[in-house]
């Protein structure tokens, strides 16, 4: 039976961890190898205490034995999944993905995990980004958005979707569209990345698509959400200004950084609130244009229930 697991740099609050590893336990993880980035004995005790858990608190003497903290988060998470990937071998495949994403199979992962060719060593999982609920919607279901896979195609619908900032964005997406990687465990010389893994000098040998597995990224849940982080991504995270702009210059394109400084010298908050309004906001005619595209997605992740049956108590 082919077993799958997670690595994953945690910074988060206990909820959220919590509901990141309920989840994936629920959708067949063998192994969960959980860092805490900032770690909070309760939640230590709470992972730790679960037979399917490695968790370790990255804390000073942690980095301590390892020639000292790194500053940037980025190199961190990659340090943790190399860690992660040289322990006692428990599972054949590896996903290193972030607390704020979920896997979503249409049909168990370990299954599609066994169809691939032995000469495949990684598999491309690629993203679906959430929607926040637009004001007066209910239901258990979170709204994504899609993206088409071919470049040209992908800007033309992000522009038709997004009439005001899509040509900014590829696919109309505030966060990646590289998508993350589930890669074979045992490979001598592999160093994980964040998207992607090199062997030997080689960059992702053998990779292949799981067009039947959605990465679930909720990026911005909601208006208070995407502002609770928003300065940091500006400054040291996704949206900081040594990224290149998603879309060529040449057709006009600035990199988020540009854009969003735009945004704020020019009208300050409400600037940023009309930019999310547009982007991240489940409204009624959103929707219609992302289903027209056929780039709407619908999913329950279902999170509370995966937690108290996994943690109970929690």
């Amino acid at each position: 039976m082919t077993r799958w697991g997670i690595v994953s740099t945690v910074k988060a609050d206990a909820r959220d961890i919590l509901n990141f590893a309920a989840y994936h336990l629920e959708r067949g993880a063998h192994r969960l190898y959980l860092y805490l980035d900032a770690p909070d004995p309760a939640v230590f005790d709470r992972l730790a205490a679960h037979p399917k858990i490695k968790v370790v608190a990255c804390d000073d003497n942690w980095w301590a034995k390892r020639r000292g903290r790194p500053e940037k988060h980025q190199s961190r998470q990659f340090l943790n999944a190399r860690h992660a990937y040289n322990r006692r071998v428990e599972v054949d495949w590896l996903a290193h993905i972030d607390v704020d994403e979920f896997l979503w199979p249409a049909r168990p992962l370990a299954a599609q995990l066994a169809d691939l060719p032995q000469d495949c060593l990684c598999a491309r999982v690629r993203p679906i980004e959430a929607l926040a609920p637009a004001p007066g919607s209910s239901g258990p279901e979170t709204t994504f958005k899609a993206f088409h896979l071919a470049p040209a195609e992908r800007q033309r619908a992000a522009e038709r979707v997004f009439p005001t900032y899509g040509r900014h964005l590829s696919g109309g997406f505030l966060s990646h569209v590289a998508g993350k990687l589930v890669y074979r465990t045992g490979i001598d010389g592999l160093r994980a990345k964040i998207h992607n893994i090199e062997v030997d000098g080689r960059q992702n040998p053998g990779e292949q698509p799981l067009p039947e597995t959605e990465l679930c990224h909720m990026h911005a849940q909601s208006w208070e959400d995407w502002q609770s982080s928003y300065r940091y991504r500006m400054a040291r995270g996704s949206y900081r200004p040594d990224l290149k702009p998603q879309v060529n210059r040449h057709s006009g394109g600035l990199s988020l950084h540009e854009l969003f400084s735009r945004l704020e010298s020019e009208a300050g908050v409400a600037g940023l609130r009309r930019f999310y309004d547009e982007i991240c906001l489940a409204t009624p005619a959103l929707c219609d244009r992302l289903a027209a595209e056929g780039l709407l997605r619908r999913h329950d992740l279902n999170l509370d229930a995966a937690r108290v049956r996994q943690f109970p108590g929690t």
